[in-house]
């Protein structure tokens, strides 16, 4: 029985007694092995899954050093350079590579250049012992070195060839996830020969893929890729690690739902690359570092010339098609069709709409872009349903010709207030029928417009968001204490007479969401005069921050139903956040009209993909799109 050593050593290599090689796999030792992993080496322990060598280093009958092989990984993008191979190649021949997956020299042994001689031992025994134990020759050694903590000084020392980097992603199952550290990427090529080989036979191999119609299988070529989602949206979707090994073939069979909207395979892949860069965990995701994380310089051009060009995409067609599979996932009779403004702060004056104007991202005036949405929700979940372009009115002056054919903005396109802008999309949602809704959701820009919320539809309420210095008329016990006249809302939510009502609004990931309200029956200010009697909803949240609401519901309305329409409502704006922060919708670069309305419209796909992934999981513990009733 081998007992570790644990007295300090130090001094030269040459001082030392002989060292054994020992391995330990499927013997009493091996405990001995995952004690001193576990508890000394920075990655632990974790999990080993497949062929395994586990070698001891034995010096005077006491183990100083823990060595590890495991079969190589699946895919490392400066080794497949490296090697040359291509799909077919790797797969028969990946068994040959041997992965270094641990290395440890007890803390307390301080012998120069005791590394690099347990390395070349390693090896001579490994050479033997795989072949030995899985039939195969290894022909091939890699290891990955944590740069932040190491500077692999021993693999150079024992004449391991460095690559380069990883891209920073961590593999679980067959899906790459984005962790952001970074590895070096060291090899021993043990058998010259297998590298020529495999260069020289490269150019005659072809790659065989799944059947799919001519004008996909380009598409499916690129998703046979890595796919590398980004490690928040994970976290956030509550997805775990055997969630994420079904994620890849998931959104494959989702993204490929849309593909009828693209005449030519190269648009689809584009697409396709386009969504894995929104999904992924890019610090911007644009066409440029999308185009060249996942395709290469010599795609930047190409990807941007897709999203600015009319003919690449049926932009209606796909609109309608994402619509389709959101109101069969959330639409529910009483749910609420939210209007919302966005806006996005630009530099120049180039890119389509920009102008000085406020800008609510920064809360000033400032340069920027601003956006009017509609989106939809209901007690199922939420979404984003259309986008519109405003469009300044110095825009349409004769000075702005130039810009406005710059921006290839449609000769049709005429001024229009950010009020008609949304009526036409309400009008065009409820035309459309695919949303069933009962209520009409808005923010506080268009809930103070009385003229707005008068034009909304007859057979819909309106829960709509106004600021803290709207005024009203008071009623009853209220109007005693405060007086007849208009009074502003922030004034009635001071009220101490009225207690706040401490009520669970609604069951999130992270347990029950509380909330404070209060709630009056009180009169509208239609120019200081009293307008009709409407619900003034004000809730408070932890941080003691006031929302404030208007609605049009019936005196008889229980409260419990304005609740839900609060419920409702405000889950947009979480939409419009993790949108922005998450799937890059700020982040395009480009002055076209079409490639902001096409961005726009990518990342409400990318969002549909979260959703659909997030209520699958909470149906099942397992994922479950494709056989899902969303599925096309």
């Amino acid at each position: 029985m081998i007992e570790m050593e644990y007295n300090p050593r130090s001094g030269n290599i040459t001082e030392l007694n002989e060292i054994q090689i020992v391995d330990v796999c499927g013997t009493e030792n091996e405990q001995l092995w995952n004690d001193m992993i576990h508890t000394y080496h920075y990655l632990g322990l974790g999990k080993i899954i497949g062929p395994r060598i586990k070698y001891l280093a034995v010096c005077e009958g006491k183990a100083i050093a823990a060595i590890g092989f495991n079969r190589a990984s699946k895919a490392i993008g400066v080794r497949e350079n490296y090697i040359g191979w291509d799909l077919q190649q790797r797969h028969e021949l990946l068994k040959n590579i041997v992965d270094n997956t641990r290395f440890l020299i007890l803390p307390w042994i301080k012998i120069k250049n005791l590394a690099s001689n347990l390395l070349s031992k390693s090896e001579k025994m490994l050479r033997r012992d795989w072949e030995r134990r899985y039939g195969e020759k290894p022909c091939v050694l890699e290891t990955f070195v944590d740069g932040s903590k190491y500077r692999g000084t021993c693999y150079y020392a024992a004449n391991w060839q460095y690559l380069g980097e990883t891209r920073g992603f961590g593999k679980i199952g067959k899906t790459y996830v984005y962790h952001g550290r970074k590895k070096k990427v060291f090899i021993r090529v043990l058998d010259r020969h297998f590298i020529e080989r495999i260069k020289k036979e490269s150019t005659r191999k072809e790659v065989i893929y799944p059947t799919l119609p001519i004008n996909e299988r380009r598409a499916y070529k690129m998703l046979l890729g890595q796919m590398e989602w980004s490690p928040t949206l994970l976290k956030e979707a509550g997805i775990t690690e055997s969630g994420v090994k079904k994620l890849g073939k998931e959104f494959i069979n989702y993204t490929m739902c849309f593909s009828p909207s693209f005449a030519r395979s190269e648009g689809l892949e584009n697409f396709l690359m386009y969504e894995k860069g929104l999904l992924s965990g890019l610090e911007r995701k644009s066409v440029e570092p999308i185009a060249l994380h996942f395709a290469g310089p010599e795609k930047v051009r190409s990807l941007q010339i897709f999203m600015g060009a009319n003919r690449a995409v049926n932009d209606e067609l796909l609109h309608k098609q994402y619509c389709e599979r959101l109101s069969r996932l959330i639409s529910e009779g009483d749910g609420m069709l939210c209007i919302d403004g966005s806006d996005f702060a630009k530099k120049g004056n180039k890119s389509v709409g920009v102008a000085r104007q406020h800008c609510g991202a920064l809360g000033k005036v400032e340069n920027c872009q601003a956006g009017v949405f509609i989106g939809y929700s209901s007690s199922i979940g939420y979404g984003l349903v259309d986008r519109r372009l405003y469009m300044p009115i110095s825009w349409f002056q004769e000075d702005s010709e130039k810009k406005r054919k710059e921006c290839h903005v449609p000769e049709e396109i005429t001024f229009k207030t950010k009020i008609e802008l949304a009526s036409e999309m309400l009008s065009d949602t409820v035309s459309a029928g695919m949303f069933k809704a009962k209520w009409v959701g808005v923010d506080s820009f268009f809930g103070r417009n009385k003229v707005f919320l008068d034009s909304l539809p007859d057979d819909m309420l309106y829960f709509a968001d106004i600021m803290n210095n709207m005024k009203v008329f008071p009623l009853g016990e209220l109007a005693e204490r405060l007086g007849s006249g208009p009074v502003d809302v922030l004034s009635i939510a001071a009220d101490e007479c009225v207690q706040w009502n401490r009520i669970i609004l609604a069951e999130g990931s992270k347990g029950p969401i509380v909330a404070d309200e209060k709630v009056f029956r009180i009169m509208e200010d239609r120019n200081g005069m009293p307008g009709e009697e409407i619900w003034l909803y004000i809730r408070r949240f932890s941080d003691n921050k006031l929302k404030f609401a208007l609605c049009n519901a019936p005196v008889d309305m229980p409260i419990n139903e304005i609740r839900r329409a609060a419920t409702m409502r405000w889950p947009i704006e979480q939409c419009f956040e993790e949108c922005k922060s998450e799937l890059g919708m700020d982040h395009y670069e480009g002055r076209s009209w079409l490639l902001w309305h096409r961005h726009m419209l990518f990342v409400f796909i990318a969002q549909l993909f979260l959703l659909e992934v997030r209520l699958n999981l909470k149906k099942n513990t397992n994922i479950n799109i494709v056989n899902g009733p969303y599925s096309c």
